[in-house]
């Protein structure tokens, strides 16, 4: 698969079968975390892997939509330092989960982001230092249904490139 390919059929998968992820396959997402750009290098981010399924449910009741963590097989739990420090340490943080959810992706993973709200709940459940911060986690797995792997984009998914680009100016 290229990246034009991963990108154009990539969905955000929410229900996960409970096959375990190899070793290999999370070691690959993590390193593709790694590998992302950040501004001038500075790479805001640490991960923690979760697999413990008491974990994940923990976790899942600290965001309104995050539900899903508590099925998936693995979380990646992207922090990073104080984001009012710099706005850019964010969108770093959001190129390091692009990066990996396109690489899970490749392989037939599943993923889907989750907002965690309750930061020093979350503080407690994983045990990452007072100087991180934690917004987003990511879960992954192989997809419940395998067909949502192949399925065609939906019609009218995404706005049309005409009604979002302005060449030059507004």
């Amino acid at each position: 698969m290229n990246v034009g390919e991963a990108i154009r059929t990539k969905r955000a998968i929410r229900r996960f079968a409970a096959t375990p992820l190899p070793e290999a396959v999370l070691e690959r997402i993590l390193r593709a975390g790694r590998r992302a750009q950040s501004s001038k290098n500075t790479q805001p981010w640490q991960f923690i892997l979760v697999r413990d399924a008491e974990r994940l449910r923990a976790l899942a009741r600290l965001g309104p939509y995050a539900d899903h963590l508590a099925g998936a097989p693995a979380a990646v739990i992207l922090i990073t330092p104080d984001p009012k420090q710099r706005w850019s340490i964010l969108f770093d943080a959001g190129q390091a989960a692009a990066y990996m959810q396109l690489a899970a992706w490749e392989m037939g993973i599943g993923s889907c982001p989750a907002s965690i709200y309750e930061l020093e709940k979350a503080r407690q459940i994983l045990g990452f230092p007072a100087e991180w911060h934690l917004r987003i986690a990511l879960s992954f797995g192989y997809p419940l249904k395998e067909e949502k792997l192949t399925e065609p984009p939906k019609k009218g998914g995404r706005a049309a490139l005409d009604e979002i680009v302005h060449w030059e100016k507004w």
